[in-house]
């Protein structure tokens, strides 16, 4: 074994005695102590308890709506790392949850070993074979930074600043996901490490229930160190967003569900309604106002596309217009995600349908009589095409009969804010189910409630399928976090 690396301090750590603490999901778990942590030393990365300097920005991701006070947290800097950390959380019977960015950090980590692979960046291009081996904390930036030169994209999300490996666990729904799918259709392979410290590599035909789980499924059978992914031939795509005042959407909103019925595949929409802070990051004149929007990708020729957008810059008066041709390495302009950390509230489901009576439920929620709405944002985004294919082999994404989906955002800078939120959240939600397929996507899915409301992100058959899994590669439940399956009994 290798000595502890500095800043990790274990031969300082009090010993005192165990803490049981009964978890809500399954077996016991006590605190690590010091001769518990020893065995960590093999580990490269820092390894940190919550006393040590580093503790607090190795456990923070980019939401910071929750906070993590894990006993113990590790910087894994390789595979290596990740099955040592395992194989001890194995003997130990800690409870084990991973982190890269932290985008989907909707929970709080309050005890056992957190697995930060945000080290893991790797990302290697094969330009013959068009794929990406891509390592656990690679964001989708630097896949498209080492793509690009070859003339090869990925089917990254609205944000490329969001992990590789987190996304596409959860399906992994692409800004050009009409015209190719979700981003796990195009995975080839996981490396993955299950709690008993086994290193797998799975596909199709090999243990292909791991890697249907492992698409779709989350987090929830074993820690992915690395994913070899295909990537498209795609250098330059019309995009962009068209801002109207918020006082148009009705018009805007009735046009979009007009319009989105009969859109080739290649074109891949979204409307939103924007109540934007007061805020210096936010560019004038968008900031501090209420805006309806349409965000656009569209893959085939940009004069087609120009074509195809006439409805809606005629159905109300375009404010800002950003639409143009663009390299795909700068697709963050079009939905102009935050980038720096922030506490947020996320919230989703899958529409059937934008009926006349849909529409109107939702304007009576969010639209412009609903002054005191808290929502930064709610999104409406256009699936089908690709999105609705099945898949090549069978995964665990549940999304493939929806129309469209429905996104909520807010911003919880206070306590006050934060209730007033959740009541709109939900009152959202509750009004829009008649509307909807059953349910959600697990990557935002917000919050993670009981067992009944994390199963929403399924059909009763994947989840079964996923709790059949769980229970052969994680029979005592080490990984139990956030959207959590429980294994079958």
């Amino acid at each position: 074994m290798r000595p502890a690396s500095p800043g990790r301090k274990l031969e300082n750590k009090d010993p005192d005695g165990l803490s049981a603490q009964e978890d809500a999901m399954t077996t016991a778990h006590r605190t690590p102590t010091t001769p518990d942590l020893f065995a960590l030393s093999e580990i490269r990365g820092p390894v940190l308890r919550p006393d040590d300097e580093a503790y607090t920005a190795e456990v923070t991701g980019f939401n910071l709506a929750q906070r993590h006070a894990p006993d113990i947290v590790i910087g894994a800097t390789g595979t290596d790392d990740i099955v040592a950390a395992l194989r001890w959380a194995t003997a130990t019977g800690t409870p084990v949850s991973v982190q890269a960015t932290g985008h989907g950090a909707n929970f709080p980590i309050d005890d056992g070993l957190l697995i930060n692979t945000s080290r893991m960046t790797d990302v290697r291009i094969d330009p013959a074979e068009r794929t990406a081996t891509v390592s656990a904390g690679a964001k989708w930036r630097d896949v498209l930074e080492a793509a690009a030169p070859h003339g090869l994209a990925a089917l990254n999300g609205s944000s490329t600043d969001v992990g590789v490996i987190g996304y596409t666990l959860g399906g992994g729904l692409p800004v050009l996901g009409r015209t190719y799918g979700y981003a796990s259709d195009l995975v080839r392979s996981f490396q993955v490490v299950t709690p008993d410290g086994v290193l797998h590599e799975t596909d199709a035909t090999h243990e292909p229930d791991l890697f249907r789980a492992l698409r779709g499924g989350k987090g929830n059978v074993g820690v992915v160190t690395s994913l070899v992914t295909d990537l498209i031939p795609l250098s330059r795509i019309l995009g962009g967003a068209i801002y109207c005042a918020g006082t148009d959407a009705e018009p805007l909103l009735n046009a979009y569900a007009t319009w989105t019925r009969t859109l080739p595949p290649e074109m891949c929409t979204a409307f939103s309604l924007l109540r934007l802070p007061p805020l210096p990051q936010i560019p004038e004149p968008l900031r501090g106002g209420f805006w309806s929007r349409i965000a656009v990708a569209w893959t085939g020729d940009p004069a087609e596309g120009e074509r195809l957008l006439a409805p809606i810059r005629a159905a109300a008066p375009p404010v800002i217009d950003t639409i143009a041709p663009m390299d795909y390495t700068a697709v963050d302009q079009i939905y102009a995600e935050p980038e720096d950390p922030l506490p947020a509230r996320e919230s989703c489901a899958l529409l059937n349908d934008l009926t006349p009576d849909a529409i109107q439920t939702f304007l009576d929620q969010v639209g412009p009589s609903a002054t005191d709405c808290p929502l930064l944002l709610v999104e409406l985004r256009h699936m089908g095409g690709a999105l609705s294919r099945p898949a090549r082999a069978k995964d665990a994404v549940c999304a493939r009969d929806a129309t469209y989906f429905l996104e909520s955002v807010a911003i919880l800078p206070d306590p006050k804010t934060a209730e007033a939120v959740e009541e709109a959240t939900t009152a959202l939600q509750q009004a829009m189910t008649p509307y909807g397929t059953g349910h959600t996507m697990v990557n935002i899915h917000g919050t993670p409630g009981t067992e009944a409301d994390r199963a929403r992100a399924w059909t009763p058959e994947v989840y079964k399928h996923l709790q059949q899994t769980k229970a052969t590669h994680d029979p005592a439940n080490l990984l139990r976090y956030g959207h959590a399956v429980p294994p079958a009994a």
